[in-house]
């Protein structure tokens, strides 16, 4: 029973996994693929060809929008690492009236969709200038995406035991002390974990920078992509070709903080 139990087990895994990477890997092959091939169900491609790369970086402002992206995602981490932690820190740590009722509020914020957001938001971005401008991204992506990052470090606060605080107190140390010198080095997964996910979000973000975007030199990589497939026919091949080489910075930057950004996900979720 037990044989059987661990057979399906395996089966089941195996079959996750497929559905999960084959697409992966069907973006990665139609790449390499002619044009009149693309859309053939062959799964291994009879010719390969890096034309499409080519014509991607020659012939569209490919490179002009992964810059953008790369600046406002940085951006984005950099901004929201910087107001996450000292926020969690007094959110987690100190006590004050009404603490528990700001920790629910923030988490609360995320009932409602961002897109009911994008009229007022683009006003308020019109009124302070920023409409069309890469700052005013950063600003909105680390809007959305600072309170879930707090709400996140919360079970890395809860890891460190107060009694560091209190000891660092006796000894003299203040509250910005004792975050930066104690604190900080022990919550190390919870900052690979909160910049993980403030950069993929900003790298993937599409309604806002529509919207606020509308000069063709400040694009970033979704807008620039979508407006790669065109209105009437879609070039499957710069498409494909875009598509790998958008998921490369992330998958350079994830294997760089990705142990600390697993290891931070099950390390967070327990108290």
């Amino acid at each position: 029973m037990v044989t059987v139990v661990k057979i399906f087990r395996y089966i089941i895994g195996i079959l996750l996994t497929f559905l999960i990477v084959f697409p992966f890997y069907w973006v990665i092959v139609s790449s390499f693929k002619p044009a009149d091939q693309i859309l053939k169900p062959d799964l291994f491609p009879k010719t390969f060809t890096l034309i499409h790369y080519q014509e991607l970086i020659e012939q569209t402002s490919y490179l002009t929008n992964l810059s953008n992206s790369i600046i406002v995602s940085i951006g984005t981490m950099a901004i929201s690492v910087l107001i996450v932690i000292p926020a969690s820190f007094a959110l987690y740590r100190m006590k004050f009236k009404g603490r528990k009722f700001v920790s629910r509020l923030i988490l609360a914020t995320y009932v409602f969709p961002g897109i009911l957001l994008l009229v007022p938001v683009y006003q308020l971005m019109a009124d302070l200038n920023l409409v069309n401008s890469l700052l005013g991204l950063v600003v909105i992506n680390v809007t959305f995406a600072a309170p879930f990052s707090v709400w996140l470090m919360h079970g890395f606060f809860d890891n460190v035991p107060i009694a560091l605080d209190e000891s660092a107190a006796i000894d003299g140390a203040g509250r910005m002390r004792t975050l930066f010198q104690i604190i900080l080095p022990l919550i190390g997964p919870g900052i690979a974990t909160i910049s993980v996910y403030a950069f993929i979000m900003a790298w993937t973000e599409f309604a806002f920078s529509s919207v606020l975007i509308n000069s063709d030199t400040l694009r970033t990589l979704p807008i620039g992509l979508n407006a790669i497939m065109g209105q009437y026919t879609v070039r499957w091949g710069w498409t494909t070709a875009g598509a790998v080489l958008a998921l490369l910075p992330v998958v350079i930057f994830f294997a760089f903080v990705g142990k600390y950004f697993v290891k931070g996900l099950t390390a967070g979720a327990v108290k």
